[in-house]
């Protein structure tokens, strides 16, 4: 009897250890919301960039240079300084902000005086980009896309989510690494 359980035990172990048959893997179609999200920034960022085109031919007055970052910019106020901000020098400038209808959304007064340490803060991207063009005593002014500004989170209070800036930016002083050392 006993043979017989251990026979019975073997066969069920032998007949469970058999090759199983693998199961396949679900297959997803993911890749369509993230062609969706391409194509949406594509169209937003067109849009943006026809907007700014549009300012640009308005302000005949000024020329504007496109950064390979991304933006435009022109100078207001060209200073004869030609020292242009290198890592780790540290700014002092101040900014209005505006949106693309030119209405003032922060004011220099509002946000007073700023300091940036060159490549070692983090600021919003075309701030960072932007203030490299600049030297001291410079006034410029910016028009950065929403992705170089505050993208797709805004700033939480008055910039809304995607908006396009304009930044009035005025930079005051530089003061070079191996002096502020």
């Amino acid at each position: 009897m006993k043979y017989k359980y251990f026979l019975y035990i073997f066969l069920v172990l032998l007949v469970s250890c058999a090759n199983p048959i693998p199961r396949k893997p679900v297959l997803r179609k993911t890749s369509t919301f993230l062609n969706e999200s391409v194509t949406l920034n594509k169209a937003m960022n067109a849009s943006e960039e026809n907007g700014f085109r549009t300012l640009m031919e308005k302000d005949s007055l000024n020329k504007y240079l496109a950064s390979p970052n991304g933006f435009w910019y022109t100078f207001n106020r060209k200073n004869e300084d030609s020292y242009l901000p290198k890592i780790g020098d540290q700014l002092f400038y101040t900014y209005d902000v505006f949106d693309t209808n030119n209405h003032l959304i922060y004011s220099a007064e509002e946000v007073g005086e700023l300091t940036y340490i060159v490549d070692k803060q983090e600021i919003v991207e075309g701030l960072r980009n932007g203030l490299k063009l600049m030297s001291a005593g410079d006034v410029v002014t910016f028009l950065f896309p929403s992705h170089k500004a505050y993208g797709y989170t805004g700033d939480s209070n008055k910039i809304e989510i995607n908006q396009p800036l304009i930044f009035k930016i005025q930079l005051i002083k530089i003061n070079k690494k191996n002096e502020s050392n």
